[in-house]
């Protein structure tokens, strides 16, 4: 089977990080997989190696004109991915979009819905919706987001899970001399991996840190990730603002070189993920698999994906008390539980299941 898979980016966020994995599970699997997307600022690959068995194709974007508002940078990526792919469209069974803006470009598809947004930008609405109701098959990577297509749109989904680089992260928790590292240079920290914007929920987080830290001195915050097509400026600017009005010095490192994630997530003494909107969480479970107690929002999404691995909030004070509990008690059985659920989220078997539903659909 020849399979398109599309996404909007070559920067390490959730949906460009399963894009990769799915490709390189379902190219193990025998199948003759190419991943299409547009190569930001000068980008000419992703940010990871990628295994050779998968194609690859990067279109260029180049910097558009200065100021480009954020809808006019939506409308230049849709028609610059759909330029580049139509004239291959013929080429593929299967054109699988894992964004809004890879599936307006590639017109008939498959479309993953990682989560659902509300967006204000027109552009970037009508993106949304398109995204949505155009594609003649969907799936989503957790029951509650595609109870939510079902609810809002009338649309059944098939549901699979994402898989989690378990070895990777696993190995990481045993490598007493990489999570060293890391400690000389920022000491003992709560980790959160994502970036500094609105669905992140960074603000609270600040709040609950502001909360933790007299209680727990010697941990500083650490911020990793953010890659990000929009423009969070704003929220970056009322971020910033309140970290000062509380006294607070997060770390914010940025994108992390994927080398390097793993023993980052492996020494952190907790991982928050404060999320106000998720599919599924794979920073989350990137961090039970390297044996991190972790705190999540309490959402309908991450109560099936994590159920008794994770300690849930809902509130910056419920954060503060359930990072304290995680920071001060030891608990064996919540952090086995946490490194069995990552365990049997493989790739393999996502890719697999891909298969299956594509074949369906033929």
């Amino acid at each position: 089977m020849r399979i398109a898979l599309l996404s909007y980016s070559t920067k390490p966020r959730g949906g460009v990080v399963h894009t990769l994995a799915l490709a390189e599970a379902l190219a193990a699997l025998g199948e003759d997989v190419t991943v299409w997307t547009l190569g930001r600022g000068g980008d000419q690959s992703f940010f990871r190696p990628v295994d050779p068995a998968v194609g690859l194709r990067v279109v260029p974007f180049p910097d558009g004109p200065d100021p480009e508002s954020v809808g006019e940078r939506i409308l230049r990526s849709i028609g610059t991915l759909r330029e580049a792919f139509s004239p291959h469209a013929a080429e593929y069974d299967i054109a699988h979009a894992q964004d809004c803006i890879s599936a307006n470009a590639v017109g008939r598809c498959v479309r993953t819905v990682h989560h659902l947004d509300h967006f204000t930008t027109p552009e970037l609405a009508a993106c949304h919706e398109r995204a949505i109701v155009e594609p003649y098959a969907h799936i989503c990577v957790s029951a509650a987001v595609a109870a939510e297509l079902g609810a809002g749109w009338g649309i059944e989904a098939e549901v699979i899970p994402n898989g989690v680089a378990y070895e990777r992260f696993a190995a990481a928790a045993d490598d007493t001399a990489g999570r060293d590292r890391w400690h000389d240079r920022l000491g003992r920290y709560v980790l959160t991996v994502g970036g500094i914007e609105p669905r992140k929920g960074s603000i609270d987080l600040l709040e609950a840190y502001g909360l933790l830290r007299p209680r727990h001195p010697d941990r500083r915050l650490v911020i990793a990730g953010g890659e990000t097509l929009f423009d969070y400026r704003d929220y970056r600017t009322r971020w910033d603002e309140r970290a000062a009005g509380l006294g607070i010095e997060p770390v914010v490192l940025g994108a992390v070189p994927d080398d390097d994630l793993p023993s980052l997530v492996a020494a952190a003494d907790a991982f928050a993920f404060p999320s106000v909107k998720e599919g599924f969480g794979l920073a989350a479970m990137e961090a039970l698999a390297a044996n991190v107690p972790l705190v999540v929002r309490d959402l309908p999404v991450l109560r099936e994906v994590f159920g008794p691995a994770a300690r849930f909030a809902e509130t910056p004070a419920g954060f503060a008390t359930e990072l304290d509990h995680a920071l001060s008690a030891e608990d064996p059985a919540r952090r086995s539980a946490g490194r069995r659920l990552a365990a049997r989220h493989t790739w393999t078997a996502a890719a697999s299941r891909h298969l299956d539903f594509y074949r369906s659909l033929r």
